[in-house]
């Protein structure tokens, strides 16, 4: 299953090991979801992640970067949506999942238009669940 994972559930994951966004990282490190991503989804987590409030330290930073690309698949500049977004950061992270056929992964589905790949951690969840 391919899925686009939102900045806040990856660094969700990084703050406690516990938590439906670290269980969604340990799909991903089993194999059983895919991470699609695109040069601007990296540089928003490189970014995000690097926050000095976060207190994330540098080492951990670039592992997690360098896991998330060996691991994950690289699509190259999906077409540009022109669907309204509140906040329009977040139109990468969308337009991926909507390129790449994938599930929208995140915290903020406020964010986001009310569409069936666009899920919170624990729905998402849940639908794996359903079909294992």
């Amino acid at each position: 299953m391919k899925v686009v994972i939102d900045t806040n559930v990856i660094v969700s994951a990084v703050l406690s090991l516990k938590g439906n966004p670290a269980e969604i990282m340990k799909l991903f490190d089993i194999g059983k979801i895919q991470l699609i991503y695109t040069v601007d989804i990296i540089a928003e987590y490189k970014r995000v992640l690097g926050y000095k409030k976060l207190n994330i330290a540098e080492r951990t930073q670039l592992d997690l970067i360098g896991y998330l690309q060996s691991r994950g698949t690289l699509i190259i500049e999906p077409p540009t949506s022109i669907i309204p977004l509140s906040d329009e950061s977040d139109r990468k992270f969308y337009d991926t999942a909507k390129a790449s056929e994938s599930i929208l992964i995140t915290g903020n589905l406020k964010h986001y238009p009310r569409e069936l790949f666009v899920m919170n951690p624990a729905d998402f969840l849940e639908q794996i669940l359903d079909k294992s």
